[in-house]
């Protein structure tokens, strides 16, 4: 299989369009095991925990249950992804034009023509690591110094690190070295990283990796003194534990877990180590399940959206698109651009297909 999927510009030009092209038509559903029904899983779940989460974004867990009780399902009629979704499908577009052969000038180049340089007025949407990078680009600044703001160390590159996992399916090593890549323009220190270790996670799944290989492949592509790698050590340490307790609510495991990773009282809730180790013992905790990990990561408050997108990814992984159970995934549909506007019509399914090693498209490449 070639490693570097077909570009997405006319033949013999470098120019990046203002308008992301077209990835090719839908392909039909994948067989249940292969790579292209896990590549689906990991984006389709990435969706739909960034959709079941968004209600929940920066609650506590305790004004969840005031609301909704335990959320179960979509609280809302037309659920719909954030900017977690739309990031993660640009960074997908990214890697099927460049490949292994992605430059943080390519990343800086994209996020100048599809964000950065469109005339659409007030930027409308996603988190502060992006609000900070989109400035220092408008200011003329180049990566990595347009990573230098105050937000450097969120989960922004966390929430749209999947793709780079489906891409480099099997090779942890790789996916980490590309999401860092990806990661030049808008993060630096331990934002690298927790996109990193949800990267080296996706990768192993898409390898056939158990859940024990998934969490063992995100520790060994960070620091091991890292905040990351203690919160995501931690995490996985106390969900092991809880499972070992069938006596335990599930509101129970949930706060046990909570506490484990969370910072009480600290005003931020996109820090990169904090959601990484909510996601991954939520994955953990579930034992891989879907259902379970995305609903973890969702109760559990915070930075809902972006736990739920990453553990769902995690799950979807590792259980393919067919695990992910019907109603949510034919939630998902096409992106309405309003974070990005340029990812407006994109679908995930098309992204996964477009990276999937086991597409045709990819495999006569």
């Amino acid at each position: 299989m070639s490693t570097t999927p077909p570009p997405l510009a006319a033949p013999g030009t470098d120019a990046l369009s203002s308008t992301p092209p077209p990835v090719g038509p839908r392909q039909p559903p994948p067989l249940p095991g292969s790579p292209r029904d896990h590549a689906r899983g990991a984006l389709t779940g990435l969706a739909v925990g960034d959709a079941l989460g968004a209600p929940a974004e920066n609650m506590k867990p305790s004004q969840i249950r005031k609301r909704w009780g335990r959320i179960e399902d979509f609280v809302t009629d037309d659920p719909a992804g954030t900017d977690d979704t739309e990031y993660a499908i640009l960074s997908g577009l990214l890697l099927g034009r460049y490949g292994s052969a992605l430059t943080p000038a390519d990343v800086e180049t994209a996020w100048h023509v599809w964000i950065a340089d469109r005339d659409e007025g007030a930027f409308r949407g996603a988190g502060f690591s992006e609000r900070g990078t989109l400035e220092n680009l408008r200011r003329g600044l180049a990566a990595p110094i347009t990573a230098q703001h105050r937000h450097a160390w969120s989960d922004g590159l966390a929430m749209r690190a999947a793709p780079c996992g489906v891409f480099a399916a099997g090779r942890p090593a790789e996916a980490a070295r590309l999401v860092a890549i990806d990661g030049t323009v808008s993060h630096e220190g331990e934002g690298i990283y927790g996109g990193q270790a949800v990267a080296a996670g996706v990768a192993a799944a898409m390898g056939g990796g158990d859940t024990a290989a998934v969490i063992t492949a995100a520790l060994s592509v960070v620091p091991e003194d890292s905040w990351t790698a203690r919160s995501l050590r931690r995490a996985v340490t106390v969900a092991s534990r809880l499972r070992l307790d069938p006596a335990l609510a599930v509101l129970d495991r949930e706060r046990a877990l909570r506490a484990a990773v969370v910072i009480g009282g600290y005003p931020w809730t996109d820090l990169a180590p904090e959601a990484v180790g909510l996601a991954f013992g939520a994955f953990a905790l579930a034992g891989g399940d879907f259902t379970g990990s995305v609903l973890t990561a969702v109760n559990m408050g915070r930075d809902a959206d972006t736990t739920a997108a990453v553990a769902g990814a995690l799950a979807g992984t590792l259980g393919g698109w067919t695990a992910i159970p019907e109603r949510w995934s034919k939630a998902v549909k096409e992106v309405h651009g309003s974070c990005l506007p340029a990812m407006s019509g994109y679908h995930v399914l098309d992204i996964a297909d477009l990276l999937s090693p086991d597409t045709p498209t990819l495999a006569a490449s």
